[in-house]
């Protein structure tokens, strides 16, 4: 599979809704498609960067010039056997895990299509449904917020996770489960909270939640163990976890219960495997996050989630969710039972993707006539 050249591109798509967490709140996502034209064949990847570096330390222009200026060039004009030759030939770069895993998840997506293998088979996956759950970001009222979560599970999704913070947890949870006793529910704090509000937390447990999800620092295991141990809810670590070395960390220490694998977090599928592989080893389930994807990220979030342990429901919802004009066709569609058909074959739209882009360059590799 030779690189001719990659096609960088970045799009601009107005949500549905705003999405709300303690970084902030998004109305209009920023995002970075990939394209990668190997021997007449294209693959489609996308960095799920933010428009700031408040997630993590990337941002769409970080990725974009990396990619431009690094990862590109290194794996431009290269013949590679499959797609996973590309992460040694990134891996000078440090860290840049999304702009790599953009990059990287092209070159699968390029490789299934050059070999007629839909890309979760490529992958190793074993589920032909996935399991959906929904991430509810903070609302203007605690009542705005019922009415969505009404509204998902009239909708079938099989768990709801709600974003907290101080200020906005207690009250928040003991609403929702005055209404709703049995639902599967948990929260995602994006690292809002410290140790020494430890009291504070253990009041959670009151709640019944399937999973707390990084409470505590973006770069922490040690703290979370410390945690773990007073807590009767299970911690699960999101932001923490960038490796498989970190995730055999965090369970050698007993810093979480659950994981929560996303590919631009842990750089790519090759990493996402790895990190399943650790998790799956030790008994631990894992989960696949969202990040607010247009329909190429999301259908790699599908792929992904079809492997052997990813038994929870993950955040990958619905298109219409945020979109009122996906770039993939069909869109993203949740069953009445609240799963997803892993083996719907999806088609990018690039007549829709033009119109929305800001702006787009191709590298080519030298030779290339494309």
């Amino acid at each position: 599979m030779k690189v001719d050249a990659i096609t960088l591109r970045e799009i601009r798509m107005p949500l549905v809704h705003y999405f709300e967490t303690s970084f902030g709140r998004t109305t209009e996502r920023r995002i970075l498609l990939v394209t990668a034209h190997c021997e007449g064949v294209d693959g489609w990847g996308e960095c799920t960067a933010g428009e700031h570096p408040f997630y993590n330390e990337e941002s769409v222009e970080t990725a974009w010039y990396v990619l431009s200026k690094y990862l590109v060039p290194a794996v431009l004009g290269r013949s590679l056997e499959n797609a996973r030759d590309a992460v040694p030939l990134m891996a000078q770069v440090r860290e840049h895990r999304m702009a790599k895993a953009a990059l990287e998840n092209a070159l699968w997506d390029a490789e299934a299509r050059q070999k007629s293998v839909p890309l979760w088979k490529l992958l190793g996956g074993t589920r032909r449904q996935i399991p959906c759950g929904v991430s509810i970001g903070i609302q203007e009222t605690i009542d705005k917020l019922l009415e969505k979560i009404a509204i998902e599970l009239a909708a079938g999704y099989r768990r709801i996770k709600v974003k907290v913070k101080p200020g906005w947890d207690l009250d928040v949870l003991e609403r929702i489960r005055s209404r709703w006793p049995e639902i599967t529910l948990s929260c995602d704090a994006n690292s809002a909270y410290t140790l020494d509000q430890v009291e504070h937390l253990r009041k959670f447990d009151q709640f019944k939640l399937l999973m707390i999800e990084q409470p505590l620092w973006s770069d922490d295991l040690y703290f979370h163990a410390r945690l773990q141990k007073q807590l009767a809810t299970a911690l699960c670590l999101d932001e923490s976890i960038r490796t498989a070395r970190d995730a055999d960390a965090a369970l050698e220490l007993g810093a979480c219960r659950i994981i929560n694998i996303k590919l631009g977090r842990v750089g790519g599928f090759t990493e996402a495997r790895r990190v399943h592989d650790v998790c799956q080893a030790r008994g631990i389930p894992v989960w696949c996050g969202g990040m607010l994807e247009s329909g190429v990220g999301r259908v790699h979030n599908i792929a992904m989630s079809t492997l052997a342990n990813f038994s929870l429901p993950g955040d990958v919802s619905a298109s219409k969710r945020y979109w009122k004009e996906d770039i993939i066709e069909p869109g993203v569609e949740v069953s009445r039972g609240g799963f997803i058909d892993a083996e719907t074959q999806y088609r990018v739209r690039e007549n829709v993707i033009e119109k929305v882009t800001v702006r787009k360059e191709t590298i080519k590799a030298i030779g290339c006539s494309i």
